[in-house]
């Protein structure tokens, strides 16, 4: 029978100053006056702050692995690091979303509490030790996005996507949950370095049909190819702030927790969950950037481009087993993409006026003339995720190469960089637009005009693509400290 000891609950500030926080937002925004709502937001974002500044504080501390509350929660660089990437994006999502949410009216109070227990979610899940503790922190995250993607009510199509979120989300729940179920009657226990002393023991059949339901549930929360169908619908039918947000801090998360069922509890299984990551990595570049093509709407071609990047993410994944680079590049790749899908999806609500979204390419004809400096942001931001030099990017995927070719798998670093080839046109296709087009008639050619706090965001973010291609030496040390 296990002992009972008391929790180390300094471990989970970051956790439990972030529910306190939401708890006493919720009141005190029952009690504002509609003038003084702006409060609700900067409460929203001095909570990010504090569990930052928390955070950051146990990254010293978390040289050593340490566990607690009976082993469910773990306290280690991966944790600490994906915390504040996590809390730095949602800031960012945040302030990215506070203008376009009152010009249209949508609950701004109710959207950022969702957004800040979705931020509890993916800080629980990060840290989680046992299947327990990371369904726990995977529900508390797609519960709060599911209403976030409906919260837009005068839209049907809104209304359609979250629809399909939620049947989808909760089919693959499912399907994680049969997986962990059967991986509980293999090995007696949920905790992750338990399952995996039992892991190494077992050669037969059932834990390898529990691997493929987990992963399956993964590759959902991913949104990597087969299970890629609610990703393009969801980040049209979402308004953009929404968008924005699903598109950055839930990836690392999703990183985090791949790493800790696959790297954690299964290492014994490494070449079987390899092979099955082989075939959606490939599968997931392919179709990302063949139907991103045909894409006129850019909410959606950036969603088919997302599931590519997941399928080029998954590669360090592979490697990692045969590499020392493998893990450290995939998540040098997941966060340096985040970064910069967040900027994209930003200037996509920068360019949204009177209520109209302008979201197809056709809005984008002649963006340099109409605001010179939003289309060389832009145009920062779409080299980065081309893998443009000197853009980020382009060292993104080139450690992920590296990796591949130190685990001898040549053949997979070719196929890479051909479908890389391939996901070049549609972005330079954008840049074609605002470049070399002439804007559309109406309000289309308008001046596209922004407030300082906007400007200012949009600025870090594209500026950041740049200069961490430029010197990108400390970003690389702290994802090989934490995953190496």
């Amino acid at each position: 029978m296990m002992e009972f000891t008391v929790p180390q609950w300094s471990l989970a500030m970051p956790e439990i100053f972030l529910l306190c926080a939401v708890c006493f937002i919720v009141l005190a925004d029952v009690f504002l006056p509609k003038t003084y709502r702006i409060l609700t937001y900067i409460l929203t974002q001095a909570a990010l702050v504090g569990a930052f500044v928390l955070a950051l504080s146990q990254y010293n501390q978390s040289a050593s692995p340490i566990e607690t509350f009976s082993g469910h929660y773990i306290l280690d660089r991966l944790a600490v690091l994906s915390k504040l990437f996590i809390y730095v994006f949602s800031a960012f999502a945040f302030a990215y979303a506070r203008e376009y949410i009152a010009a249209r009216k949508i609950a701004r109070s109710e959207y950022y509490l969702l957004g800040l227990f979705a931020v509890l979610g993916m800080s629980v899940l990060v840290s989680a030790y046992s299947f327990l503790t990371i369904f726990l922190g995977l529900e508390l995250l797609s519960l709060a996005l599911y209403a976030m993607v409906a919260m837009n009510k005068e839209s049907a199509i809104a209304a359609e996507a979250a629809m399909k979120f939620f049947v989808l989300g909760s089919l693959a729940t499912g399907i994680l949950l049969y997986g962990i179920s059967l991986l509980y009657g293999v090995t007696g226990d949920v905790q992750i370095n338990a399952v995996a002393k039992v892991l190494q023991n077992r050669h037969d059949i059932v834990p390898v049909i529990a691997l493929i339901f987990i992963l399956s549930g993964i590759v959902f929360k991913f949104g990597a190819v087969p299970f890629h169908m609610w990703v393009p619908d969801v980040y049209q039918g979402s308004a953009t702030p929404t968008t924005l947000f699903i598109a950055s801090a839930p990836k690392v998360a999703a990183f985090a927790m791949t790493m800790r069922i696959l790297v954690q509890a299964m290492p014994s299984l490494h070449v079987d969950w390899s092979h099955i990551l082989i075939v959606i990595s490939i599968l997931s570049m392919f179709f990302g950037n063949v139907l991103a093509i045909a894409q006129t709407n850019l909410k959606r071609l950036l969603a088919y481009s997302s599931i590519a990047h997941i399928g080029y993410t998954l590669l360090g994944l592979i490697a990692g087993p045969y590499s020392t680079l493998g893990y450290s590049a995939a998540m040098f790749y997941i966060s340096t993409y985040v970064l910069v899908a967040a900027g994209a999806f930003a200037i996509i609500t920068i360019m949204g006026r009177d209520g109209i979204e302008f979201d197809n390419l056709e809005d984008y004809r002649g963006l340099n003339a109409r605001n010179p400096w939003l289309a060389f942001m832009m145009l920062l931001l779409l080299f980065s995720m081309a893998g443009v030099p000197p853009t980020v990017g382009f060292l993104a995927k080139l450690g992920l190469l590296e990796a591949l070719v130190q685990a001898n798998l040549v053949w997979l670093a070719v196929l890479a960089l051909l479908f890389a080839l391939i996901g070049a046109y549609y972005y330079l296709r954008v840049v074609m637009y605002m470049y070399f087009e002439e804007p559309l008639e109406g309000t289309a050619s308008l001046p596209v005009r922004m407030s300082s706090g906007m400007l200012v965001a949009v600025s870090i973010n594209g500026a950041s693509a740049l200069l961490l291609g430029l010197a990108p030496s400390f970003f690389i040390d702290l994802c090989r400290i934490s995953v190496g």
